[in-house]
């Protein structure tokens, strides 16, 4: 599913102040069922491309998050763009339908957010897509404290009993960089991972190789490599340990991982792998990134998610 894409083309030092402008304070903290709780177009009102800013996240479920404010358009993306999972989205929100006249699955409809099938369409690949416009990993929004928790929304569907769970074994979460994607609208995968990456994680942990802390994400005795699907070899990430998901994953990769180390928003890559035991999900979560920056780092999900 996932490509070589198009880059906003967005120097570092201009994410970096516009981020900062938005909220400091924020930054402290291949592929496209399942039953549905909502599904098929629903009415969002307001333009998705101009709404407020609050100081603070509203929690989970709370209603209509914000949306980038139009000033940070021209990085974030526009309302009038023709990307095709946009379309996709304004469909299930607005029931535009797109210009192809491919109307999608919608599986799940919410203020926040919409859930699509990925390709290929399986019982464990699906995709968690904002209502608001933003183009993916690089949109400086998405470090500030005010944007929707993309990431919990996503366990919260993905996982046993959500309204679209993933049915494998071993469930993760992930986004790609700008380069690794070929749609520019900002996607969560929700697809499986294999036993033997869930295994690495926690022998990784039990000898001390996982940070404990998001501002020793980025330490060189937290970087591991992980076997990812069939084929694809050894890739170099940084693991952190969180115990839950209600911190801004984006704000905390921007501050401990991009900005320490002079990097590019627009060259991560993030994964989501909740701890799974023989008695069940801990309330633990494995959060991996990389990028070209690393000794055979990497810029995809790809590799240690199972889509087909």
């Amino acid at each position: 599913m996932n490509a070589i894409g198009r880059t906003n083309g967005m120097p570092r030092r201009h994410f970096v102040a516009l981020s900062g402008a938005l909220g400091a304070g924020a930054l402290v903290a291949g592929a496209e069922g399942g039953a549905s709780a909502a599904t098929g177009p629903v009415s969002v009102p307001g333009d998705p491309s101009c709404c407020p800013c609050p100081a603070d996240p509203p929690p989970p479920g709370a209603g209509q998050g914000p949306c980038p404010p139009a000033h940070l358009q021209p990085l974030c993306g526009r309302p009038t763009d023709n990307d095709p999972l946009w379309q996709d989205v304004q469909y299930c929100t607005r029931g535009i339908v797109p210009p192809s006249g491919l109307k999608p699955n919608c599986l799940k409809t919410t203020s926040n957010y919409v859930v699509l099938h990925g390709k290929p369409e399986t019982q464990h690949n699906y995709l968690l897509v904002p209502s608001c416009r933003i183009t993916g990993i690089e949109c400086p929004f998405l470090v500030t404290s005010g944007v929707a928790n993309y990431w919990h929304e996503a366990w919260e569907n993905a996982r046993s009993g959500g309204d679209v769970p993933v049915q494998y074994p071993n469930i993760g979460l992930g986004i790609n960089s700008v380069s690794a994607r070929q749609l520019n609208q900002l996607h969560i995968h929700m697809a499986g991972v294999r036993e033997s990456t869930q295994r690495r994680l926690q022998d990784l942990e039990a000898s001390g190789r996982v940070a404990p802390q998001p501002s020793q994400w980025g330490d060189p005795q937290y970087q591991a490599a992980v076997t990812g699907t069939q084929g694809s070899g050894d890739r170099t990430y940084r693991v952190l340990r969180l115990n839950g998901l209600t911190q801004n994953l984006f704000a905390l990769l921007d501050r401990y991982v991009v900005r320490r180390f002079g990097l590019d928003m627009a060259g991560q890559t993030l994964i989501v792998v909740p701890k799974v035991t023989s008695a069940g999900f801990t309330g633990v979560f494995y959060v991996l990134n990389s990028d070209a920056s690393l000794h055979d780092g990497t810029v995809t999900c790809d590799r240690l998610l199972v889509y087909s």
